[in-house]
């Protein structure tokens, strides 16, 4: 699909984005995606970021991709997380203004650091579409944190992930019931450098049920 570069405000800061719109005439979901830690080379061009962009392409999404504040050309600096769950809700705001969609049919994703902040922007707003949470750093979320949310959750970890080892998150999965959807991808660590195209397949079949 096709992307177009934009930009739009956080507070007074102004963060650089793509977005991609279907073709067809009446889009029916819209997501936003947040990228991996900025301090340790993140940025909307990750590799998880864009194996997640291909699954929801495939469903025939409009997706919103973008640099945190202090990445790239977006302005400002590293807000220690608070800021970043900042951006992600006016990325929110942002895309269901333009494209004229309600709570309900956002999804907000995000990996690793991205999934934190996301976590922390869905807070700001009531029934959205669904959470999608990419090796959640386990040591900052639990299920009862996760129990905060009535929509539909999607996770996805790395088999060999340091950060959000599987058992846990298999724990947590069971905890939270029939809304929350799992896949774990065997042989992939943290980063899913070489597993790009089976996490691709797993979010668009996890995807395809919210």
């Amino acid at each position: 699909m096709k992307e177009e570069q934009i930009t739009f405000s956080s507070g007074e800061l102004t963060l650089e984005a793509m977005i991609a719109r279907p073709t067809i005439s009446t889009v029916e979901r819209g997501a936003v995606i947040c990228h991996p830690h900025p301090l340790y080379g993140g940025s909307m061009y990750n590799n998880v970021v864009e194996a997640a962009l291909e699954a929801m392409w495939r469903l025939g999404w409009a997706t919103l991709r973008f640099n945190f504040r202090g990445v790239g050309q977006s302005g400002g600096e590293h807000g220690g997380g608070s800021g970043e769950a900042d951006d992600a809700a006016a990325a929110m705001r942002f895309m269901a203004r333009e494209l004229a969609l309600s709570p309900q049919k956002m999804v907000l994703a995000g990996y690793s650091f991205g999934a934190m902040a996301a976590l922390n922007a869905a807070s700001k707003f009531t029934d959205l579409g669904a959470l999608v949470l990419i090796a959640l750093p386990l040591r900052m979320a639990d299920a009862d944190t996760l129990r905060q949310f009535n929509a539909p959750l999607v996770l996805a970890a790395g088999g060999r992930d340091n950060y959000c080892p599987p058992a846990q998150l298999q724990a947590i999965h069971q905890a939270l019931g029939s809304r929350a959807h799992l896949k774990i991808i065997p042989g992939a660590d943290h980063f899913f450098g070489g597993y790009e195209a089976e996490l691709t397949d797993a979010l668009e079949s996890m995807l395809k049920s919210i």
